[in-house]
């Protein structure tokens, strides 16, 4: 395989498999790979929300559409793994992002405990996600996840791919929204 394209280009495409904001057929697909504990994803993901908002009014609701996929850097993060599975367990009672936006707003609080509450705050049924949580029933969609990021080159975490090519540029709104304006032309 290309090391270079191995580093610059999504391999695994976006479909409706993926945890999706907007739809598909927009004209910027954004796929962030990101892990619940890392710092810099939560910071990722808010600039990412911000920009989605201003460009909404600029492009259209429909033309910028967000993916996330789980990249849990288990070796330095030891409770990533832990909320990305109660991610997808809530996925499966149809809340993913507002587990998924509770779980990065309480980053230094993602142990079971938390997410049990979290995920009685969010009104699921409990004991359904305490079935699902320890039977690791979702482990397999986050794995599919992580291996699809290692094929792409991902290391790290965040990792952004912009129309399936790897964002390179500054963690900054300014370089950021440049890129996606410049790849909806």
């Amino acid at each position: 395989m290309n090391e270079d394209r191995n580093h610059s280009s999504l391999l695994v495409p976006p479909s409706t498999q993926d945890h999706i904001q907007g739809v598909l057929s927009a004209k910027v697909v954004l796929v962030m790979y990101g892990d619940y504990q890392c710092f810099r994803s939560a910071d990722v993901y808010k600039l990412i929300q911000g920009i989605r908002r201003e460009l909404s009014a600029a492009l259209g609701e429909d033309d910028l559409c967000l993916i996330f996929r789980h990249f849990p850097q288990t070796q330095i993060h030891p409770h990533a793994q832990r909320a990305a599975q109660a991610a997808e367990a809530v996925a499966a009672q149809g809340q993913f992002w507002s587990m998924h936006d509770t779980l990065l707003a309480h980053q230094q609080n993602l142990e079971n405990g938390y997410l049990v509450e979290y995920a009685n705050d969010l009104g699921l049924d409990i004991p359904q996600f305490l079935k699902d949580l320890p039977k690791q029933v979702h482990i397999g969609r986050i794995n599919e996840d992580i291996e699809g990021g290692i094929e792409s080159g991902v290391t790290t975490t965040p990792a952004l791919f912009i129309n399936g090519i790897r964002y390179t540029g500054r963690w900054n709104t300014t370089e950021l929204m440049t890129a996606i304006v410049a790849a909806s032309h």
